[in-house]
């Protein structure tokens, strides 16, 4: 398997992170990221963008999204960039209120930013009624519906939240909780249409024991939801799933082996599973086909890696963003990736 590797922003004097991708009309890749003091240290943070107008191989000059939040009382945490109706984009954010336990239910709101013109501007943010932190890319149902989620704590546990809109934004519908679990810490979801208003939300359980992802099932367009099912991704973290242009669904999250809590102690790798549809509605683990397969390891005796974004341009190649110290020092850095599914050994 061959994985070319790109730098897209690398800046000695900020900690740059968590970063997202889309590809937009006009066949441009856009990265947005946070830039920040340090993963530790939330003194100052940034939303920043980039963009790729040759496939991710050049990107531009890093610009802010957001003014600056040094001296503020909230930082920003982790932006998604996805695709909305009518050719424009979105891009959420978590803002975190300085000096709150962040899985508190009142320590973070949702923004969400619209664009009509491929990134170069962005609306003034809209407050959505949703609390919680790492939010999932807007998901469009099958029936249209928009669907929003995020986690926070719930009965001592961190848990998933959704929040949804039939009218493209406009009102939204009363949170509901998607995934719960006396035993597990349930969150940054990933949902995933499927069809036949079949829906998938896949979950890091941070309980730092090496243990599966976390799925649940909803068969209604996200209206209710199943009970909280393993799948065979051991120690998968942020996961970040979509359909291939063959129908197959790929996944990109970190790998979180467990032992040792902290930074450099367990964030080493990214690595990629693919899978299919049939697999991801499948509730018995034994039955779950999946290839998982390495994206890159961080070096850095700081490792700090693997919330990742991607693409698939029309010819098939897949491009991933992901941050990652390795050779910065102890700084963050945002690193890009080109690979093509002809690489990766077929599900059985």
């Amino acid at each position: 398997m061959s994985i070319s590797k790109f730098s897209i922003s690398n800046d000695p004097q900020h900690y740059e992170a968590w970063p997202d991708l889309v590809l937009t009309g006009n066949g441009m890749l856009l990265c947005v990221f946070c830039e920040c003091t340090h993963h530790k240290d939330r003194t100052y943070t940034r939303i920043m963008q980039t963009e790729s107008s040759d496939r991710g191989r050049t990107w531009s000059c890093k610009h802010p999204v957001t003014d600056g939040t040094e001296g503020r009382p909230f930082f920003f945490n982790c932006p998604r960039i996805f695709q909305l109706p009518g050719g424009r984009l979105g891009l959420l954010v978590d803002r975190i209120r300085r000096g709150f336990d962040e899985a508190a239910v009142d320590a973070s709101d949702l923004l969400l930013f619209e664009s009509g013109d491929n990134g170069r501007t962005w609306s003034p943010p809209a407050l959505l009624p949703l609390h919680g932190i790492v939010p999932d890319k807007l998901v469009l149902a099958e029936n249209g519906r928009w669907l929003v989620s995020a986690h926070h704590s719930f009965q001592g546990r961190l848990s998933q939240f959704l929040i949804s809109s039939d009218d493209n934004g406009r009102t939204w519908n009363s949170p509901i909780l998607i995934a719960h679990h006396p035993e597990c810490e349930l969150c940054e979801a990933s949902l995933l249409p499927l069809g036949g208003g079949a829906l998938v939300a896949l979950l890091r359980d941070n309980t730092c024991r090496g243990a599966d992802c976390r799925k649940v099932i909803s068969n209604d367009n996200g209206e209710t939801w199943g009970p909280v099912l393993d799948f065979p991704l051991p120690g998968g973290y942020r996961p970040v799933a979509g359909f291939l242009n063959d129908g197959r669904i790929l996944i990109t999250y970190r790998f979180c082996q467990g032992g040792k809590r902290g930074i450099g102690a367990n964030s080493q790798n990214l690595f990629a599973a693919l899978t299919t549809r049939e697999a991801l509605l499948e509730k018995e683990r034994t039955q779950i086909s999946v290839n998982i397969l390495p994206i890159d390891h961080d070096r850095s005796i700081h490792a700090d890696t693997g919330y990742s974004g991607w693409v698939q341009f029309p010819d098939g190649e897949i491009y991933i963003v992901n941050y990652i110290v390795d050779d910065a020092g102890d700084r963050a850095q945002i690193r890009g990736y080109s690979l093509f599914p002809d690489d990766i050994v077929t599900i059985p």
